[in-house]
């Protein structure tokens, strides 16, 4: 277990740590979401680029670094849902994306092959792990704001761009996953047979 393992273990770990801290009804519980989010997206930037400095790439890393990446921002869509931020649908759609390709990959990994992250994937979870950033940081400062008395936050607007942003990550989602299921249409048949 090199530490590029170890950070993305790490990652999956922090997971429901952030669904706890993200669903508990104190006021500073949100800014420790935010900051468990932040640093389980950091050890998503290090394990890669650590593993590539030190040539340490593992068929352990290549699999399950995608697959942490999935359960962390999964975890928070749906505790954004579950906390009314966010449509239920559009998260599963991006939840049923991320199931279908980790099955596939672990189809094809019976196979021996390792399905690794295209660079139109990589620019999917990117953009997932932005979005859900941005939702946070609003929600901290909403929370910020309300609790000197500031309420000038126009209601309306804030879920309507939340939505429009996970709309967008949606689309994306859906892209890469057909994306991945022409490029291995062969190996899926080969499976299956």
């Amino acid at each position: 277990m090199n530490l590029p393992n170890k950070l993305t273990v790490t990652r999956i770990i922090l997971s429901p740590f952030f669904l706890i801290f993200f669903l508990t009804p104190r006021s500073w519980s949100h800014y420790i979401a935010l900051l468990i989010f932040l640093g389980a997206c950091l050890t998503d930037l290090y394990d890669g680029y650590l593993a590539r400095k030190t040539g340490v790439i593992t068929n352990f890393g290549k699999f399950m670094d995608p697959l942490a990446d999935k359960l962390l921002t999964s975890t928070a869509f749906v505790a954004f849902v579950a906390a009314g931020y966010i449509k239920t649908w559009m998260v599963l759609v991006i939840i049923l994306r991320e199931f279908l390709i980790t099955g596939l990959r672990s189809l094809v990994a019976y196979r021996g092959v390792v399905i690794t992250p295209s660079p139109l994937a990589k620019w999917k979870t990117g953009t997932q792990m932005v979005v859900i950033l941005i939702i946070l940081i609003f929600i901290n400062l909403k929370g910020t704001f309300a609790s000197i008395g500031n309420h000038s936050w126009n209601q309306s607007l804030v879920p309507n761009l939340f939505n429009g942003m996970v709309f967008v990550v949606m689309i994306l989602t859906v892209i890469t996953g057909v994306d991945y299921l022409l490029k291995y249409a062969s190996s899926l048949k080969g499976v299956l047979r």
